[in-house]
């Protein structure tokens, strides 16, 4: 069984200031080898509140989007799972993972764009920060990467390219696809997060961005489907 899979992230906290001293120091060495512009490098609470929900050791996950693809007519149905408390998040996000797989018995493939990437390890990292056992479908440490069954939209389109990157949003234009960033985007939802106090209206940019991914993988691994819209369950 496939399935969608996107997660939006934040910092731990809204400031930078709000986190421990071993942690300042921590985010100041990381922030050290990342390409900053003038104005964050000489300022930490500025890189901090735009950069650390990017990593797993700094940021927190406050909405995982899943799309469970039909195959007989490709309806791509969609669950969002939205909580400001991560750890109740991730066990509810688990507890579906662990559901399906005694159902159908078998491994679940999950699909992403840069998947294997980032959401993927990012997950296991937090998942292991609050002393979570991993589902059997993620248990991922030590294998090889043929021995990887789940799906990476960026991966099938690089063919064998590793040396080029492309946006999901690129591709669906390219590909003639509805894209998802017509609200906010990645680089907004820290903001919209902390500032706006408005995790709906990030979890509705995340369902779309499941819609567009959900299609882009079709187009990628099928020659020929028609989508219709998606349908939203609770």
């Amino acid at each position: 069984m496939e399935l969608i899979i996107d997660i939006e992230t934040v910092s731990n906290h809204k400031d930078f200031e709000e986190i421990s001293s071993p942690l300042k120091k921590q985010w100041e060495r990381k922030a050290s080898f990342l390409r900053l512009s003038e104005t964050e490098q000489l300022n930490p609470h500025q890189s901090y509140f735009n950069h650390a929900g990017i990593y797993a050791e700094f940021g927190k996950i406050i909405c995982i989007g899943i799309g469970f693809v039909q195959d007989k007519e490709k309806q791509i149905r969609i669950k969002m799972i939205a909580n400001h408390n991560e750890k109740a998040l991730i066990l509810e996000f688990f507890q579906l993972i662990i559901d399906i797989e005694k159902k159908i018995q078998k491994p679940i493939i999950l699909c992403g764009h840069n998947i294997k990437e980032f959401d993927l390890p990012y997950i296991c990292r937090r998942a292991l920060v609050h002393g979570i056992p991993l589902p059997k479908s993620l248990k991922l440490s030590g294998l090889k990467p043929w021995q990887i069954l789940h799906q990476d939209t960026l991966e099938l389109w690089r063919f064998g390219d590793y040396k080029h990157y492309t946006s999901l949003d690129l591709l669906a234009q390219i590909l003639n696809i509805p894209s998802s960033k017509t609200d906010i985007d990645g680089s907004e939802v820290n903001n919209v997060y902390w500032n706006e106090n408005d995790l709906q209206r990030i979890s509705d940019y995340c369902a779309k961005d499941i819609f567009t991914t959900a299609l882009v993988y079709l187009r990628l691994s099928r020659e020929n489907f028609k989508y219709y819209d998606p349908i939203y369950i609770s």
